[in-house]
């Protein structure tokens, strides 16, 4: 991993830990309540994505909520910069995750197959 790797990386771990304070420095409770999974910032550092979790929101839930987040970013921005004393802060973008839902989907597509493939042989063998 070359040293520019290891500052992103580390810019990463710094931003999952400080996003989800400020958001919970907001008086909103339903931005309070959102989960951060995971940061990954660009290579020059001035963007970053923010995945949170889905939870079981709706869609319209989650458009509700990103478009709340949106207008709360500066602030979140602004809590980042000030707490690592940075001279600008990446600008975030968030976005939810559904990568676990989706491994969640193939499992059970796996589960059902693993089930119906006895059958098919106990079938063939009659």
């Amino acid at each position: 991993m070359t040293p520019a790797e290891i500052k992103i990386k580390r810019t990463d771990a710094i931003l999952a830990e400080l996003i989800p304070e400020a958001l919970a420095s907001l008086n909103d409770a339903r931005l309070r309540e959102l989960d951060v999974i995971e940061v990954r910032c660009s290579r020059g550092k001035s963007d970053a994505k923010v995945y949170l979790d889905p939870h079981d929101y709706s869609d319209d839930e989650r458009r509700l909520l990103l478009k709340q987040i949106a207008k709360a970013r500066p602030i979140v921005e602004d809590y980042c910069m000030k707490d690592q004393g940075w001279f600008r802060s990446p600008t975030l973008e968030f976005v939810f995750d559904d990568h676990f839902q989706k491994t969640k989907q193939l499992d059970a597509l796996f589960k059902q197959i693993s089930k119906e493939r006895p059958k098919k042989e106990a079938d063939n063998e009659s």
